[in-house]
């Protein structure tokens, strides 16, 4: 496995442990809709949260978060009224980004709430 990979797998588990010891309820991990990957459905209070996680080893060349493009949002978008449909959920939804930034026995964790705002739907698209 590349080291990428393995770096984006520790950063779901650092996240996904984030999430659990402030007391989110975790629903599911690296759901799939059509294109786009869920990294992780979460719930807390009356809301559902969509996180992307973003893993990095330096801090060097940007944020984690900055690599969350435009059409990665219509995605995550699409992908949370897929699931909300299909789960007959009436919650409401909130786009959240975790960052962690590990490099050797250093770990950052930056949890955004509402990072962004989901775009209007193209699911019929």
């Amino acid at each position: 496995m590349a080291e990428h990979n393995k770096l984006g797998i520790k950063g779901e588990k650092l996240a996904l442990q984030f999430l659990l010891e402030n007391n989110y309820k975790v629903l599911e991990q690296n759901w799939r809709y059509k294109r786009a990957e869920v990294d992780i459905i979460a719930k807390k209070d009356n809301w559902i949260i969509i996180v992307e996680v973003k893993t990095r080893s330096t801090e060097l060349f940007a944020e984690p978060g900055d690599s969350i493009t435009n059409n990665k949002m219509k995605m995550l978008t699409n992908a949370a009224q897929a699931y909300i449909l299909e789960h007959d959920l009436e919650n409401e939804v909130r786009f959240d980004v975790i960052y962690i930034i590990s490099s050797g026995s250093s770990t950052k964790i930056n949890h955004i709430e509402n990072a962004f705002y989901p775009f209007a739907s193209e699911m019929d698209d």
